[in-house]
């Protein structure tokens, strides 16, 4: 079987038309970050009208700082919360809307509608839900004795965000798993129950090993999201408060950089997000990958 080639009547045409495209890249990411790299290199005086080469001192700074330290704890916190709470509930829904026949697309179309409201809407909605003093589920929870108030208490704050942030990312989880769970053959599960197996069973054994390439590709996802997406729903919520408690890293680069105005540190900080990310993508590319049967 022969693989039909493109050809080209000029060979500047290729790269003509890739032009655009790498005129984008370059001016909106590869500009912007060679910057914030320069200026984690950077120290400013009081007044913002000199820097100064300090060459890694932003870096060691950070390093040296329990603040940053614990914004990287909480940070891992928030993204494995976020990570398994939206796509198991992702793949719950899936699973049951997989089942139904006649309501299928109408269920569908109401789970992704969460996926069309922007982070910060998100966050305001469920800050509004667990408001101390208006929330109807503060309300709720009041009546079975339980005292909610994120303002104060650094769990129910995390617990809040982890909400939000999850909330907002199981619909675009759901899409992939239902394609994942109707590209399974039927035949196979057929099978299976004529063979004795039940329908935990079946799962187990059957359907989840079938979606491991859906569901690696959403970790990944989910991840990067985590750690990037979810300023919106941070900002609108808590502002990375109480005391710290969910000032996770994206959202210590926004304070101290455009708050209280230490861009050196700010870009150091964007710097190690960045090769965060990166080192965990590839982590889990070279380990968690080998376990996906395609």
């Amino acid at each position: 079987m022969q693989t039909k080639r493109t050809t080209f009547p000029s060979r500047g045409l290729p790269y003509l038309l890739l032009a655009p495209q790498l005129a984008v890249t370059a001016v909106f990411f590869l500009w912007p970050a060679g910057q914030a790299l320069w200026s984690s290199f950077l120290r400013e005086d009081a007044f913002g009208f000199r820097s100064s080469f300090v060459w890694f001192d932003n870096y060691q700074r950070l390093f040296r700082d329990s603040q940053y330290l614990d914004s990287v704890g909480i940070t891992a916190l928030f993204s494995i919360s976020v990570a398994a709470l939206s796509m198991s509930a992702a793949l719950l829904l899936a699973v049951s809307v997989n089942s139904l026949l006649r309501s299928r697309n109408a269920y569908t179309t109401l789970i992704v509608w969460p996926y069309a409201v922007a982070p910060a809407i998100a966050g305001i909605l469920w800050w509004f839900m667990f408001n101390p003093t208006v929330g109807i589920l503060t309300y709720m929870l009041a009546g079975l004795g339980i005292d909610w108030n994120h303002r104060v208490s650094s769990t129910d704050a995390m617990i809040l965000i982890v909400l939000a942030a999850s909330w907002k990312q199981i619909s675009y989880n759901f899409l992939f798993f239902l394609a994942g769970l109707q590209a399974i053959p039927h035949s196979l599960i057929e099978a299976a129950a004529i063979d004795g197996a039940g329908p935990f069973k079946r799962f187990w054994t059957i359907v989840f090993p079938l979606l491991s390439p859906t569901t690696f590709f959403l970790l990944v996802v989910n991840v990067v999201y985590a750690m990037f997406d979810t300023f919106g729903v941070i900002h609108s919520t808590t502002e990375g408060g109480p005391n710290h408690a969910t000032n996770i890293l994206v959202y210590k680069v926004y304070a101290d950089g455009m708050l209280g105005l230490n861009l050196g540190s700010s870009a150091a900080q964007s710097a190690i997000l960045m090769v965060i990310v990166i080192v965990l993508t590839v982590v889990q590319f070279r380990w968690i990958e080998r376990r996906v049967q395609y």
